[in-house]
Parts: C-alpha cells; sequence; structure tokens
C-alpha cells in the first residue's frame, strides 16, 4: 500500500453520479470523524454529472460543509454514449424527486480528473479514493497521469457482482456496465483496490423504521436523506418483499472509513468484461480455492468483499441521527 502515515481523519476523495444511495454515502463520510473529505468529483450514471454535482453542492450545503470542492466529471463513458438517467431508481432529479434547498456554490473550474490529480499530488501516499459510480473520471486521471497509482494510498470501489447476478444484465452491475472499459483500467492499474459488489451490498438494508429515525432526526441532511428514501424505497419493495432498500453506496463509504471491516475479502485476480458481447460488463473474480476460507494470492492487490464485521444500517442511523440507538435489525 501506498500509505504514508497520517495525523487526524484520513483525506478522502469522493467520485459519484449522486442519487440516493451516492448521497447516504456523502452524507455518512460527512458524519464520520476517522475520514476528512476533501474533494468530490462527479459523472454521469444515476443522473448526469452535472445534475449530480448540483445534488452534491445542495447536499454538502446542507451538511454545512459548503466549502468543500465539486468538479463536474464526464459526461460520456470512455467509448459511446451516456446511456440516460435511471428516474425510476432515483427520481427525475436523482434525490427522489425531493427539493434540496439550492447551495449558493458552483463546481469548481477544473474538471473531476484534474481534481483527484491534483488532490492526490497534495496529499501524496495519503488520499483514499472511493468511487460509488461509473469509473469513468478515474479510468481518466489514471491515462493523464500514469504516476497516480503510486500517489493513492487505496481505492474503495463500489461495483461488480462475484457470485450473484448483476442488476443490469444477467452478469453485470450499473457501475460496472456504464463504462466496463473505465473499470478494467481501475482494476488494472497498480494500486490497491477494495472491490465491494452486489454480493455484500445486497445483503446490507435500511428498513421503513430506519427511514422515520431520519425523518425524526434535528439535523437537516438526516432529514433529506429521510425523504428521498420513499421513492427508493418504492424500487426496492418488490426486490426484499417489505419497504427498505439496498445500502450499497454506503456501504462503500463506511468500509474505507474503516467503520465496517471485511471479514472475507480476499486478494483474488479481477478483471473486467469490456467486450460487446453477453459478458460486457461481468467482473470476473477468480475466487477457485476459496471454500475452506478466504486465500489471497500472491501478488494480486484487489480484494473483493464478501462479507463484513457489521450489518452497516444500525450504525448509518446511528451516524446520521447522532444516536447511539438505531432502529435496523441485523441484515438476513
Amino acid at each position: 500500500m501506498n500509505s504514508v502515515p497520517t495525523a487526524g481523519p484520513r483525506p478522502v476523495y469522493l467520485d459519484c453520479d449522486t442519487g440516493i444511495d451516492d448521497s447516504m454515502a456523502l452524507a455518512y463520510l460527512l458524519r464520520s470523524p476517522e475520514v476528512e473529505l476533501v474533494g468530490v468529483g462527479t459523472v454521469s450514471g444515476n443522473v448526469a454529472a452535472a445534475q449530480a454535482a448540483r445534488n452534491t453542492l445542495d447536499l454538502l450545503a446542507l451538511g454545512g460543509r459548503p466549502d468543500i470542492p465539486v468538479a463536474v466529471g464526464a459526461h460520456h463513458p470512455l467509448e459511446g454514449e451516456f446511456a440516460g438517467p435511471v428516474p425510476h431508481v432515483h427520481g427525475e432529479n436523482g434525490v427522489g424527486g425531493i427539493a434540496l434547498p439550492p447551495s449558493d456554490r458552483e463546481p469548481v473550474a477544473e474538471d473531476a480528473a484534474t481534481l483527484l490529480g491534483r488532490l492526490a499530488r497534495e496529499h501524496a501516499g495519503a488520499l483514499s479514493v472511493i468511487t460509488v459510480g461509473p469509473t469513468t473520471n478515474i479510468a481518466t486521471a489514471l491515462r493523464r497521469d500514469p504516476e497516480l497509482p503510486g500517489l493513492v494510498r487505496e481505492v474503495t470501489t463500489m461495483g461488480g457482482a462475484a457470485l450473484v447476478p448483476g442488476n443490469v444484465t444477467a452478469v453485470a452491475e450499473a457501475n460496472v456496465w456504464n463504462d466496463p472499459d473505465a473499470a478494467a483500467a481501475l482494476v488494472a492499474a497498480p494500486w490497491d483496490v477494495t472491490l465491494v459488489p452486489l454480493d455484500v451490498t445486497l445483503e446490507n438494508q435500511l428498513t421503513e423504521a430506519d427511514r422515520q429515525a431520519l425523518l425524526g432526526a434535528d439535523d437537516p441532511l438526516a432529514q433529506a436523506i429521510g425523504a428521498m428514501l420513499d421513492h427508493y424505497f418504492g424500487f426496492y419493495t418488490p426486490l426484499y418483499g417489505r419497504r427498505g432498500c439496498a445500502l450499497h453506496d454506503p456501504l462503500a463509504a463506511a468500509i474505507a472509513a474503516g467503520t465496517v471491516r471485511p471479514t472475507r475479502a480476499p486478494a483474488v485476480p479481477v478483471v473486467v468484461d469490456a467486450t460487446a458481447g453477453p459478458g460486457r460488463g461481468q467482473t470476473i473474480a477468480d475466487l477457485r480455492g476459496q471454500r475452506l476460507g478466504p486465500v489471497d494470492r500472491p501478488g494480486v492487490r484487489t480484494r473483493v468483499v464478501l462479507d463484513t464485521d457489521r450489518p452497516l444500517g444500525p450504525l448509518l442511523v446511528e451516524r446520521l441521527v447522532g444516536s447511539s440507538v438505531a432502529a435496523s435489525a441485523p441484515a438476513t
């Protein structure tokens, strides 16, 4: 790992396509004393990159951190064009159709890949990168600066499906599907990657009781998250058979912050299928030989998270509500 000792919170850069679960991840990072969010880049995925930046600026202002720079990143993937937002999942504006109080701040002039490169040099060896959307900005930054992997402490990326089906195609998870070429570049780069796939994110859930706790919080950011979750819960009800949702992006944030720890996360070879065939977007993790427990493959720097030490739901509610009592039951 390319790390240097840090005093106090670790600096973090977040790259996102700010929909509802991205909003939860952002709020979680803002309320986690273990990390210091030093920059955010946006990319097209749940919404277009420009809308994601507007959502992010408004959420940062609501959370009391309007000072954090936000950069608009790639609108289109490395190859082809943006396929469009997913309003049936995240609402027309990406935050469940609720109206956030508008921030008076604007995105910085530099694009997201440039912001990442600058922050990596300002925090050389200490910067943690978290990606919770398509990884186009990361791949662009790698193309521009081949030294980037040596400057970054670690990368935590929400994406892929190792042993479970995809959620866009039979094999492809949405973040990877939206730019397989970029995802392939991220896992091929010479840095430490923690991959947080559907295998574990779908097992971490939020409930209606959790949402009510957020709505009743004194924190306006928590209240906004609770309000936008109404739309998100509607999408997930057919999957879980009750009102609730998966915690995709916030789980990656919590793992990066160190507040949720992987208990089964072997270091194994990972490649992404960027071909035009039926396997496009598949994350292929070589998990052979893991039956008796996690086994790290020599020289491999990508870990695939398959289990964690605690469910995220109660901790997320605790962090956002500011209470030691959380409503969630353990994930099943």
